[in-house]
């Protein structure tokens, strides 16, 4: 691991200081690496998405190249 210091303004702090209060997170360190967490998984989800997306647009040109999921 890896300390960094970062300049949080003082509602967010306070916001994240209630939640370690009410036992949502051990502490802030935890609630900022959670946070990260799933920012990194929504950006998961978008690129997913995205690929999705594509991968429609491709069989709406040619259908012949899906697989059955029997076939999986």
């Amino acid at each position: 691991m890896v300390q960094v210091q970062l300049r949080v303004p003082k509602e967010t702090i306070k916001e994240i200081d209630e939640w370690v209060s009410k036992g949502r997170f051990k502490s802030r360190s935890d609630a900022i690496k959670t946070i990260i967490a799933l920012y990194e998984e929504r950006e998961k989800t978008r690129e997913f998405y995205k690929m999705l997306m594509k991968r429609s647009e491709e069989v709406k040109k040619d259908p012949s190249i899906l697989i059955a999921f029997e076939e999986l």
